[in-house]
């Protein structure tokens, strides 16, 4: 019976030593291997599916835009997902979990109101419908912005436009022959001014027709005032 034993044994580890052998050697289970995990549920445009994330212990990788990190880059970077949510790594006024508008990265502009104002260090800014600054330094979606000091209202006013809302973007134009554009300190106007607010298509009822009858309405005006002057503010 022991005989029996010994001998089934053997077989047992001759076949396991033979199958092990058999094996290719990145297959054998003694083998380490990466985990097969993806570090994303779905990895398509602006990842790098063959790239492993040793901090996160999985495949695939974010490819952040340049201009949404904090330290220069002059192409799209694979970034771990750990270092995604680092505000040492990722600029805090970019969204890495949007594609930027070409599509090839991860990155863009945090935005309020629609669009119509993004984040620049931390704050909120217009953005500016295209062709009315004279040196925009970045363009998105919606029209162009710029890094520095905003227009004021006097500078807008210049070339006829105000700092209100056009469509998504900012800078409506007003015919300076119909409107003025009344400034204060600040960017926004203090009130847009109808130069000539009549309604031209409106009934006119007891206008005069002929220069005479406004002659006569004149005289009747003057004569209309001289008499409260005497009356009110008599010597």
């Amino acid at each position: 019976m022991k005989k029996i034993i010994i001998t089934s044994i053997l077989m047992l580890a001759f076949g396991t030593v033979a199958n092990a052998a058999t094996t290719p050697w990145w297959l054998q289970p003694t083998v380490c291997k990466l985990d097969p995990t993806d570090c994303y549920a779905t990895m398509g445009a602006g990842y790098d599916v063959e790239l492993w994330d040793v901090t996160s212990e999985c495949w695939g990788m974010k490819l952040v835009c340049p201009d949404a990190l904090v330290k220069f880059a002059d192409e799209p970077t694979p970034i771990s997902k750990r270092d995604t949510r680092d505000s040492k790594v990722i600029d805090s006024d970019f969204d890495v979990n949007l594609l930027s508008p070409n599509g090839d990265c991860f990155g863009r502009r945090k935005t309020i109101e629609d669009g119509t104002m993004v984040s620049i260090d931390g704050k909120y800014v217009n953005v500016w419908c295209m062709g009315i600054l004279d040196n925009a330094d970045e363009r998105t979606a919606n029209g162009e912005i710029t890094y520095g000091v905003q227009p004021k209202c006097a500078t807008l006013a210049k070339n006829g436009y105000a700092a209100v809302k056009n469509n998504k973007c900012y800078g409506k134009y007003f015919d300076p022959n119909k409107y003025y554009i009344d400034c204060g300190a600040d960017t926004l106007p203090t009130r847009i001014i109808v130069l000539n607010g009549a309604d031209y298509t409106a009934p006119s009822t007891g206008a005069p027709v002929t220069k005479k009858d406004a002659n006569k309405i004149f005289e009747t005006m003057y004569s209309v005032s001289q008499e409260q002057k005497q009356k009110y503010f008599a010597q």
